[in-house]
């Protein structure tokens, strides 16, 4: 008889899902306040990654609008080449999502772990990372923050974008001014604070793509400046065996990502046909690009299963460091919103419980102003000038970018947006959790982090002042 009171609940797989839904299987990721573990929905037996936040790292680090944004990022996101959220929901300690599973590692591990790639290899990863770039900006998202560390492989080898902390929506009337992002991989206009928009991951790519297919990224220095005076001014220079390691088409179609002038990158030159011009480059003339999207490709290279394509420590860390081992718990009734913190609060109410099974996927953007003709009166009454954007089903396809337009950069935000619009939320906040200084190696990005007001914005109302102003640059090695 005293058996029966240990018996566990029976979980309703009809509710709302929560932890109690999952297995919690292996540890296999750590980053600044969060953690990825491996798990199985109890029901469906599917495998998933789990990214879990704890709630009061975030407020300390000010990052709480970068977590809502991600979350609401990802519900609008379903594509074959990017990390797709499957569920959201959150308890009394942390936030979750519940993410495709992808066990064949990220890129920097490969990278680290066998030197540079063929470029077969390198080809067909930025093809694939291409058309997920592509669909971004058609849901008018850049992602910022494109780098090995942030592309994961499937089981099979297939390439994918993850990592969505930092990524914002663009408009035409609302360029991006905030330095967010890897330093080394910034493009010229995110470092001159003039305005950008989503060219900038296209450059990012460039970047990607040098590094993989000759271990070492164009652009370097030791310092902060020197770093930045490389990313403006000095000339692309081939390492001397680039002939050896690269076709003629392939370090045509980097130079062209590496173009400093963003009217001028491939895929955004004026009049041209964005991501057609791309697909019409030699260097991927051979790519049936339906059977890319479809995953009908085989991967030139396929991870291997047998070991583990990730760092076997946080798992040890998880099993001999963790004060506080994850488990599922009840969430306390009865709660005062009112008595929240304003932090607190927002997550309560803005990371909402998303389900892919029951959920139609949607946005949260709603553009402040409307431009869709020469000469259009916007919202707030003045007249404006066409950007094309490959947003427009009639229009050109390619977004404006900051020498389309001058005088309109709007530092006015919209909902969460608002506060990591001008670079992000997260404060002092190193690769894996750690202060960094002023100082690295070409090998890794310093930071300059100031925030110029330690208060967080009122969630979710519109400012008339405009977000708070966070420069913020997330360190080379960031997993979560």
């Amino acid at each position: 008889m005293g058996a029966s009171c240990c018996k566990p609940e029976a979980i309703d797989f009809e509710g709302e899902v929560n932890l109690f839904h999952f297995y919690l299987l292996r540890s296999v990721g750590k980053g600044a306040f969060g953690k990825v573990r491996v798990v199985q929905h109890k029901h469906s037996k599917t495998l998933y990654a789990l990214k879990y936040i704890n709630k009061a790292k975030c407020v300390k680090m000010k990052a709480v609008a970068n977590i809502v944004q991600e979350r609401r990022l990802l519900e609008e996101i379903d594509h074959p080449f990017v990390v797709n959220l499957r569920y959201a929901f959150q308890d009394d300690e942390n936030c979750f999502f519940v993410l495709d599973l992808m066990l064949g590692g990220d890129l920097r591990f490969h990278l680290d772990r066998a030197g540079a790639m063929s470029e077969e290899v390198v080809r067909f990863y930025v093809a694939e990372i291409a058309m997920a770039i592509d669909y971004l900006h058609s849901k008018r998202i850049v992602h910022r923050d494109l780098k090995p560390d942030n592309i994961l492989l499937d089981e099979k080898g297939h390439a994918h974008i993850t990592d969505f902390n930092i990524a914002v929506h663009f408009s035409e009337r609302r360029l991006l001014t905030g330095v967010a992002g890897s330093m080394a991989y910034m493009a010229p206009e995110v470092l001159t604070k003039r305005g950008y928009s989503a060219p900038v991951d296209f450059w990012s790519l460039g970047i990607l793509a040098f590094e993989l297919l000759f271990g070492k990224r164009p652009f370097r220095g030791r310092t902060n400046t020197s770093l930045t005076n490389s990313i403006l001014n000095e000339h692309l220079i081939w390492p001397d065996d680039a002939p050896d390691k690269c076709s003629t088409d392939g370090m045509q179609a980097i130079r062209g990502f590496l173009e400093r002038d963003p009217n001028k990158r491939l895929g955004y030159r004026p009049g041209g046909g964005g991501f057609e011009d791309i697909k019409a480059h030699p260097w991927f003339r051979n790519i049936n690009w339906d059977q890319l999207y479809n995953k009908e490709v085989v991967p030139p290279f396929e991870p291997d299963s047998k070991r583990a394509n990730f760092d076997a420590t946080h798992e040890l860390e998880e099993l001999l460091l963790e004060e506080n081992p994850l488990k599922a718990r009840k969430r306390k009734e009865g709660q005062d919103l009112e008595m929240m913190t304003p932090e607190m609060r927002m997550m309560e109410e803005h990371f909402k419980i998303f389900d892919y099974t029951k959920t139609q996927r949607r946005s949260y953007y709603t553009p402040a102003t409307s431009t869709s003709a020469a000469g259009q009166t916007t919202s707030n009454g003045t007249a404006s000038t066409a950007v094309s954007s490959h947003l427009s089903p009639k229009g050109i396809s390619r977004p404006g970018t900051p020498s389309d337009r001058t005088g309109v950069i709007s530092k006015t935000g919209l909902d969460v947006e608002a506060q990591i619009l001008d670079g992000g939320g997260m404060a002092n906040v190193g690769g894996r959790g750690l202060l960094k200084g002023t100082s690295m190696d070409g090998r890794q990005d310093s930071l300059d982090i100031r925030p110029t007001n330690g208060k967080q914005p009122t969630p979710l109302r519109q400012s008339s002042t405009g977000p708070e102003k966070v420069e913020e640059m997330k360190n080379v090695g960031s997993a979560i």
